[in-house]
């Protein structure tokens, strides 16, 4: 497997984890940036996948630390939280922030990072334990 990728397995279909995430992440005060469904995209050209979608998420606050740290670091975000199904289940895969922010070799990125990770592992926690 990667380094740095948090990979989960769900009962949940794809809708309901889609949903379930996005609960989360309002929760636990983050934003969804964007929602890239990669199934609704293949329909619109006549192919049938399964589930896999994208959610984006940030929130502003975070972003402008992460400018003011490195502005080179805004290329790393949002952070992709990637929904899909593989051999009958549903894998929730993202990557950890602290390890998305890593090669810039920032200390205040690696701060911000490091809170990112638990907000991630609870938005996961969370999503799919409801």
């Amino acid at each position: 497997m990667t380094a740095g990728l948090v990979r989960k397995t769900t009962t949940k279909g794809c809708d309901e984890t889609i949903a379930s995430l996005k609960a989360a992440i309002v929760e636990l005060s983050m934003g969804i940036v964007a929602h890239i469904n990669g199934q609704e995209n293949a329909a619109k050209r006549g192919i049938t996948v399964d589930c896999d979608q994208i959610l984006e998420v940030f929130r502003p606050d975070f972003a402008v630390k992460v400018w003011a740290a490195d502005r080179a670091a805004g290329l790393d975000i949002p952070i992709r939280i990637h929904v899909y199904a593989l051999s009958g289940e549903t894998i929730v895969a993202y990557r950890l922030p602290s390890q998305v922010f890593a090669p810039y070799g920032h200390p205040e990125l690696a701060r911000i990072g490091a809170e990112l990770d638990g907000i991630f592992a609870a938005i996961l926690e969370r999503a799919l334990s409801a």
